[in-house]
């Protein structure tokens, strides 16, 4: 051990498993599992467990600049990216046969994810320090986590923007 975090943790079915677990009891419908040892860390590693129905307020990593991947390992997600007005500009749906199974974002870029079928499981990297009144900056233009609206806000993204075509 080192720092009092394993040197080692496997990301295994059991681990899958038991974070998704752990999202099932989780009223947000999602629950993270950090690997590394706390918000001052650089970078930020973690899983990303999301059922259907969670809703990730539009956001961007703008100050300070921030970049963000993800990598479905399991389920697919549809990613939307959007423009300063709230504009839907790209949809990409990650994981499933034949499809992207991550993506690379630039600092600054508003982007919300969908869980498109029961569950997904996905690996983060962002780079830290974490500070919860920095790190995002929220949409305006979009309801926010606890907004009644949440709900239709995020069928109507996910019925009226097909996936991006990949060129």
């Amino acid at each position: 051990m080192v720092g009092g975090v394993s040197d080692l943790e496997l990301i295994d079915d059991a681990l899958l498993d038991r974070v998704r677990r752990a999202a099932e009891q989780s009223p947000r419908r999602r629950t993270n599992h950090d690997f590394h040892a706390g918000p001052q860390d650089n970078p930020h590693r973690f899983l990303n467990v999301m059922l259907r129905g969670t809703y990730v307020t539009p956001h961007r990593h703008r100050d300070p600049p921030k970049s963000e991947s993800f990598l479905v390992l399991r389920g697919e997600v549809a990613v939307f990216l959007f423009d300063d007005d709230g504009r839907v500009t790209a949809r990409h749906d990650l994981g499933g046969a034949g499809r992207p199974f991550g993506l690379d974002l630039a600092p600054g870029v508003w982007h919300s994810l969908a869980v498109l079928g029961d569950h997904a499981v996905i690996y983060e990297v962002k780079p830290g320090p974490w500070d919860p009144a920095t790190d995002k900056e929220f949409a305006p233009w979009a309801p926010r986590e606890h907004d009644e609206a949440r709900h239709a806000y995020l069928d109507r993204l996910l019925a009226l923007h097909p996936p991006t075509p990949v060129v």
